[in-house]
């Protein structure tokens, strides 16, 4: 992208601090962005602007802590980027999860569930607003092509709590209610400027995966000198959240920058609906 494309700019990104949401963050500060970074861990969120700086010196960068398995600190993820600044025009919904064994937040939500999507969903639903108010915003949400093995009845079970826990399962289903939520989010946001996109960034060499404790972690490790780099997955990311080609489009999916057939799974509008009910149940907004 060009440099400069983005001067003025105010984007967030949750997940930020490695991989590909770091990756995304360095592409749109070197065009000129202020780039906010969320994450979990203050040190490692201070290392990743360090590390952005390092190669876009001039970077307008800032650091907001959250953890998205607890749906209090997405609330106050939202009122602490509210606090500090008037516009938002890119909220790049990147932060991701994947677990061998299941896993419940003091919420009460199966962890993977929340922080792939509820969190995701209730963070846009706060800062919608001010997107809106910010014109021509956009809001990009980081799926998987995962989301092609999973049934619909996932919709039942959403905390996994039936028959036996299966990571990769669990993982495309959150991939699945992304893509879903992403095509409910266009529909509501028809007749504004803000538009709403999902994709899958590729198979990527990161820091994914390597939380959990199962055979998982070896698969990727095996695989990852076949992977992209995580520059290479942030691309369609970047492109979604800065390309001019992309202006007005919405409730699309896209691989490799260019629009990509979701599974049927994906296209079923009562699903996309009833996932929005329950997701608005669930964290208290509509």
């Amino acid at each position: 992208m060009t440099p400069g494309t983005m001067e003025g700019k105010v984007c967030l990104i949750t997940g930020a601090t490695s991989g590909i949401g770091l990756e995304s963050a360095r592409a749109l500060a070197r065009q000129g962005a202020t780039v906010v970074l969320s994450g979990r861990d203050k040190g490692r969120g201070e290392a990743a602007l360090a590390e952005v700086r390092r190669t876009v010196p001039d970077a307008r960068l800032d650091l907001l802590l959250a953890d998205l398995t607890s749906l209090a600190s997405v609330r106050q993820l939202a009122q602490d980027f509210q606090a500090r600044y008037s516009r938002l025009d890119v909220l790049l919904n990147n932060a991701g999860l994947i677990l061998d064994r299941r896993k419940v937040t003091p919420d009460g939500f199966e962890a993977t569930f929340v922080t792939n999507h509820l969190s995701h969903f209730l963070l846009t639903n706060l800062l919608l607003e001010q997107l809106k108010a910010s014109g021509a915003s956009r809001v990009v949400t980081v799926s998987s092509e995962a989301h092609r093995f999973v049934p619909l009845d996932f919709l039942d079970d959403l905390q996994a709590e039936r028959g036996s826990y299966s990571g990769t399962q669990v993982y495309g289903k959150s991939k699945l209610a992304n893509i879903l939520f992403t095509r409910a989010l266009a529909r509501r946001l028809a007749g504004t400027k803000v538009t709403a996109n999902s994709l899958h960034p590729g198979v990527v060499r990161s820091g994914f995966g390597l939380n959990s404790e199962g055979i998982f972690k070896h698969l990727v490790k095996l695989a990852s000198p076949f992977m992209l780099s995580a520059e290479g997955g942030a691309r369609t990311s970047v492109f979604l959240a800065s390309s001019p080609e992309v202006e007005g489009v919405s409730a699309k999916y896209f691989i490799r920058s260019k629009v990509a057939r979701e599974a049927k799974t994906a296209q079923d509008d009562a699903a996309m609906e009833t996932l929005w009910r329950k997701s608005a149940e669930l964290t208290g907004v509509g």
